[in-house]
């Protein structure tokens, strides 16, 4: 329990910071999940389109703090591996 009315505001703000980081990456988990899905049953046309969306959704999760900037570049990297490594 916050003793002090500004610690009992920064509590709140972190609650509403929290939700927002989680929906964040909520959204960025799900653009991942549908793009590797796209490349596990091989469809390259598929994910090739899906690339470009995917890497914006990363992009703005580390604009929004909720990856680090190296973070970002890692995933990003891997996802084009894998389009590029399809057949």
């Amino acid at each position: 329990m916050a003793n002090h009315k500004s610690a009992a505001k920064k509590a709140a703000h972190d609650v509403e910071a929290r939700l927002r980081n989680r929906a964040n990456r909520s959204t960025m988990k799900t653009a991942i999940k549908n793009f590797l899905a796209a490349v596990a049953a091989g469809k390259k046309a598929e994910a090739a389109t899906l690339l470009p969306k995917t890497l914006g959704v990363v992009d703005k999760a580390c604009r929004k703090g909720v990856l680090h900037k190296n973070a970002a570049n890692r995933y990003k990297s891997r996802l084009t591996l894998k389009v590029n490594g399809l057949a």
